[in-house]
């Protein structure tokens, strides 16, 4: 009873921002359509699931297994396989906010820094976005987040129980994604944090190195599980699509440099907004004091920044998520001086929300009008808007299985692996007798003759996303759908054999 009442205030605190968190991470979470790459993930969850050979699925395309492993599990108590990723990121995204308030608190000795970390990051537009979809960048922040956390105590408390658990948490940061090595190659950084006043600091040097060697090879024995499978090395040609080799960068080191950092820059301000970035400038202005502590955030924010624009071969604002992240504790800093600055809780209100605005505009049509949502164009149009969203992906599965009821059916989707409206067949009619199915790719001009065979005994539908103009085969318009406000169309038609060319 003693600790409840000494940490009031920070129960009751903490339990509002609790609220706060989920109800803007799941109210309307079911509006924003499937989108592929989350498509992917939850077939692989599904298959993962009931098939044990399977539980490396996603190493055959060179991604790592941890989200799949998570949203597995989550199947087994929400039935929407949509949903069970999607709430595997919104628990992310939670314990991300709880080791924010940590590592705010811990580095400069502030609970209102942590508190004002936690707030941050719950109206942080891209954590919103990310927080709400099944794909694994909120999972990557939160182990990123975690890792400096138990980095910046091991080299402050120098003990093994945090050693080990920041092998743990390493290891489940590169099991996640590649970027999660970050956090072992950053760690000689936290050092700016030594105290190197003490007479005996060569000896407590050692038993720092000593205790980070035993959290890197915890975290590699982690990321060697992956060895089990036979696609393992898949992960190398994967990290190759999107990082060029050091043997092909070599010969054009900083020919994509510019652009890349442009582009990134570019994410990060809209993401950021001009007001979040002062308060993160901020930090260095307003007091001299935790210099150190300043840089190491900085430091862990901009070498992962720059080396994704020197080596990138190919970018997606998601990228560059897990970095911002560093950066949340600066701008809280800069909130938690405004807040000692001014005594008047109206004043220190007034500042706060001068610097909220723009986020909270955000905010508000990431959860009401995505489309419309004032962050960048490639995650608008990858999201909402153009060919890789799942806008008409619900109507089809409706009239599908509508259809599927009273008649078995055949359907034909455009694409095979990787295709938004293959998988979401897959996912949500696969275990539905009355549907046959099949994927379709490249699409020929003239219509496979099993269509034609299959249409002589069931209604056969053919489902196009990417193809916008319909081939010249016997088929007859069903629906189309919109995806988001852009240009590009969902099509769903019939084949239909009194059109067959004699």
């Amino acid at each position: 009873m003693q600790i409840l009442k000494k940490y009031r205030f920070e129960l009751v605190f903490f339990t509002l921002l609790t609220i706060l968190f989920f109800f803007s991470r799941l109210y309307r979470i079911d509006t924003l359509p499937l989108f592929t790459d989350e498509a992917i993930y939850v077939r692989w969850s599904q298959i993962a699931r009931y098939d044990a050979n399977w539980r490396f699925i996603s190493l055959t395309d060179g991604k790592q297994p941890s989200f799949i492993w998570l949203t597995m599990i989550a199947m087994r108590f929400i039935q929407d396989p949509l949903l069970s990723g999607r709430v595997v990121s919104v628990f992310a995204g939670f314990a991300t906010t709880v080791g924010l308030f940590f590592l705010g608190r811990e580095l400069f000795n502030s609970r209102w820094i942590g508190f004002f970390s936690c707030i941050l990051y719950i109206i942080f537009p891209m954590a919103l976005v990310y927080d709400r979809m099944a794909l694994y960048d909120s999972l990557v922040g939160t182990f990123a987040i975690w890792s400096l956390f138990l980095s910046v105590l091991l080299v402050r408390r120098l003990r093994l129980d945090v050693a080990l658990l920041l092998g743990m948490i390493a290891g489940g940061g590169v099991l996640t994604k590649t970027s999660g090595f970050f956090s072992i190659y950053l760690l000689p950084f936290t050092l700016l944090l030594f105290d190197w006043g003490k007479k005996d600091r060569w000896f407590r040097l050692l038993r720092w190195l000593t205790f980070v060697i035993i959290a890197v090879v915890l975290a590699y024995a982690y990321y060697s599980i992956q060895r089990l499978s036979p696609f393992f090395h898949i992960i190398e040609d994967k990290n190759a699509v999107f990082i060029y080799p050091f043997h092909e960068w070599i010969a054009h080191p900083f020919e994509f440099f510019y652009g890349n950092l442009r582009g990134v820059w570019d994410w990060f301000i809209t993401y950021v907004t001009w007001p979040g970035f002062l308060l993160i400038v901020g930090a260095f202005l307003v007091e001299r004091k935790n210099f150190r502590e300043k840089i190491l955030l900085i430091i862990w924010f901009l070498l992962p920044f720059v080396a994704l624009a020197l080596f990138a071969r190919l970018l997606y604002p998601r990228f560059i998520f897990f970095m911002i992240l560093y950066l949340l504790p600066l701008a809280a800093y800069s909130l938690n001086s405004l807040k000692n600055f001014s005594k008047k809780k109206v004043v220190m209100l007034a500042g706060f929300l001068a610097f909220a605005i723009a986020p909270l505009r955000a905010d508000y049509f990431i959860l009401t009008d995505f489309a419309h949502a004032p962050i960048p164009s490639a995650d608008l149009g990858q999201y909402i808007n153009n060919w890789p969203a799942g806008g008409g992906i619900k109507e089809m599965i409706d009239f599908l299985g509508n259809e599927a009821k009273t008649q078995k059916i055949y359907v034909a989707t455009e694409g095979t692996f990787g295709s938004l409206p293959t998988n979401a067949v897959e996912i949500y009619l696969g275990d539905n007798k009355n549907v046959d199915k099949r994927g379709i790719w490249p699409v020929p001009k003239e219509i496979p003759q099993d269509l034609l065979k299959k249409a002589e005994r069931m209604s056969v539908y053919v489902v196009f996303s990417q193809t916008q103009e319909a081939p010249d085969w016997p088929l007859t318009f069903i629906a189309k759908h919109r995806k988001g406000i852009g240009d590009w169309y969902m099509y769903i038609y019939r084949v239909d054999l009194k059109k067959v060319k004699k």
